[in-house]
C-alpha cells in the first residue's frame, strides 16, 4: 500500500517561515478560517491564547502549511509546526530546490536577500549545487 505524506519543518515562528518557503518554492500559504478558529474558541476546543495574528488575520499560533499551487496530486503539503526549542544541528533531511543550472546562482541571489545563508557550494561531475540555509537555520540545496 502507497501512503500520502507531508513534509514537517519544525519552526520557532511557523507563519513568517511558510511565508519565506512559499516564496522561495512559487507555492502559496493554506488560508486558515478565521471563523472556524473562533467557533472551535466559542466551544472551549481551543483558547485565544492558542491564536496570534498574521498579515492581519486570526491564525493557530502552532502552524500553517503550504503547498502547490496546483495542489496535492503535484506535490506533498508542506506543514511548519511551532517547537520551543531552536535548531542546533545540521538536518538529516533537506529539500532541494531544482531551479536549473542556468537558474542555480539567481535563486542564491534572490533567496539570500530574503533571508538565507549560503553554506556550500558543491559539484560532482557536471552536476553542482549550492547548499544554503534558510531564515531559522534549515538546510536546503539549489540545483
Amino acid at each position: 500500500m502507497a501512503y500520502d505524506f507531508q513534509v514537517v519543518i519544525d519552526t520557532s515562528d511557523p507563519h513568517p517561515l511558510a511565508d519565506w518557503w512559499a516564496d522561495a518554492l512559487g507555492w502559496r500559504v493554506e488560508p486558515q478560517d478565521e471563523t472556524f478558529i473562533r467557533g472551535m474558541i466559542e466551544k472551549g476546543y481551543a483558547t485565544d491564547d492558542d491564536t496570534t495574528r498574521h498579515n492581519g488575520a486570526l491564525v493557530w499560533k502552532s502552524g500553517t502549511a503550504i503547498r502547490h499551487p496546483d495542489g496535492l496530486e503535484r506535490a506533498p503539503r508542506v506543514l511548519f509546526q511551532l517547537v520551543p526549542e531552536p535548531k542546533t544541528v545540521k538536518n538529516r533531511v533537506h529539500l532541494d530546490i531544482r531551479a536549473g543550472a542556468d537558474n542555480i546562482e539567481s535563486e542564491v541571489e534572490r533567496l539570500t536577500a530574503k533571508g538565507a545563508t549560503v553554506l556550500h557550494r558543491g559539484r560532482q561531475g557536471p552536476n553542482w549545487w549550492v547548499t544554503i540555509a534558510d531564515p531559522e537555520g534549515n538546510e536546503l540545496c539549489i540545483t
